[in-house]
């Protein structure tokens, strides 16, 4: 079932003693914004954890497949989809990369309808074997901490080495040391748009729909490790539009929704050190709001 509804979303999720988001340009120091203090959580990240819920939910089987993940050979992919419309005979030869032709949007199309994630977000498969590019109808900002963050740096060790050389050189004692960065505490907001239109184009579905709802409720809960320490997400709040173009100003609806720290709480530790706002009066004509998380 094709969508008629725009939406426009926000998502709130707090990290607890961990690291949400490492930047790999910075010793995998949690990414903070270097003016305000404030952390961030990169569009990439919340796509993979979605990605990698729907993948385990839905066993990696068409039409919930997924085009990006780990170790991955995009090309294989794409050659998957040439084949799988009767073309792979375009494929012959050394020059793959200006194959394709008239084919290329069957391609693209078959690729949109097995992979979620393509249909979804979106992909630029016209690297290689060409299936061409597509724009997706869900989109995600960065995700910001309302206050700054703190980020930590602790001193850990390893009782063990990986070589028996390396046993030598410590004389008996197989400690080795360790660095870990940690957030004690971090109230994050995402803001997130989903196009009708653009749906269309791609088959993403109301099926779909509900599936990325589920998964933004939680996909933290599949997603532990001791370097992100305690994560979960703590309010998903969808305005639904009443047409495909829309009914208001996405930057309206999200300014309804709002956190502020307590009278006295100087260095929040928990949700309960912030006080929630959402303005559900005098909503816009045509639009509604759904409380999915909180």
């Amino acid at each position: 079932m094709s969508l008629e509804n725009r939406y426009d979303f926000v998502l709130l999720f707090e990290v607890t003693n961990g690291n949400p988001n490492g930047d790999p340009d910075a010793g995998n120091l949690p990414r903070l914004d270097d003016e305000t203090g404030c952390g961030l959580v990169t569009d990439v990240s919340l796509k993979r954890k979605i990605r990698n819920f729907v993948g385990m939910v839905k066993g990696e089987q068409p039409p919930y497949e997924i085009y990006v993940k780990e170790r991955a050979v995009l090309n294989l992919q794409h050659v998957r989809a040439y084949e799988a419309i009767g073309a792979g005979d375009l494929l012959k030869g050394d020059d793959k990369k200006r194959k394709g032709g008239d084919k290329a949007g069957e391609a693209k199309a078959w690729m949109c309808k097995n992979f979620f994630d393509v249909r979804t977000f979106g992909a630029v498969m016209s690297t290689g074997v060409n299936c061409g590019q597509v724009r997706g109808p869900v989109q995600l900002t960065f995700a910001r901490s309302y206050d700054p963050i703190m980020s930590q740096e602790h001193s850990i060790t390893r009782m063990a080495v990986a070589t028996e050389a390396e046993a030598e050189k410590q004389d008996g004692d197989n400690r080795t040391m360790g660095r870990k960065h940690t957030v004690p505490y971090g109230l994050y907001v995402a803001h997130g748009f989903v196009s009708a239109f653009l749906a269309d184009q791609t088959g993403f579905s109301d099926d779909d729909l509900q599936l990325l709802w589920q998964s933004l409720e939680h996909m933290f809960e599949h997603d532990r490790s001791a370097a992100r320490g305690e994560m979960a997400t703590r309010g998903l709040y969808v305005f639904k539009h009443e047409s495909k173009l829309g009914n208001a100003h996405a930057h309206s609806l999200f300014e309804r929704i709002d956190a502020k720290l307590r009278d006295g709480a100087i260095a929040p530790r928990s949700i309960k050190d912030y006080v929630i706002s959402i303005d559900e009066t005098a909503l816009p004509s045509g639009v509604q709001l759904l409380r999915m998380v909180g």
